[in-house]
């Protein structure tokens, strides 16, 4: 099962969160709160995804698409190769004894 075990990136994804704390709100010159509210959530909610505490959510995801210009893809697909990434490391050993079937 070498070509699973290659396929696997040695580095975690980053959290969308951070992307959104270490890039994105310091170029539009906002904290926390300030965007919380432009997103209309609370600071709270915010917060936990910014530290990667709590996932991005199909509606999170429609929120910071709007916000930031682009589509709420872009922020489920980092959501969904963060999660990917830990499932396969969490049960890579089960994976790979797994025979692939050829139709």
């Amino acid at each position: 099962m070498e070509t699973y075990a290659a396929n696997r990136p040695k580095r975690r994804p980053t959290h969308p969160g951070e992307t959104l704390r270490e890039d994105i709100l310091p170029a539009l010159h906002m904290n926390v709160s300030d965007a919380a509210k432009a997103l209309g959530v609370s600071r709270q909610m915010l917060h936990r995804v910014q530290a990667g505490d709590s996932a991005v959510t199909p509606e999170m995801a429609l929120r910071l698409g709007k916000f930031c210009g682009n589509c709420p893809e872009v922020w489920l697909n980092m959501q969904m190769n963060r999660d990917l990434w830990d499932a396969k490391q969490a049960i890579a050993d089960q994976i790979d004894s797994i025979k692939t079937q050829a139709a």
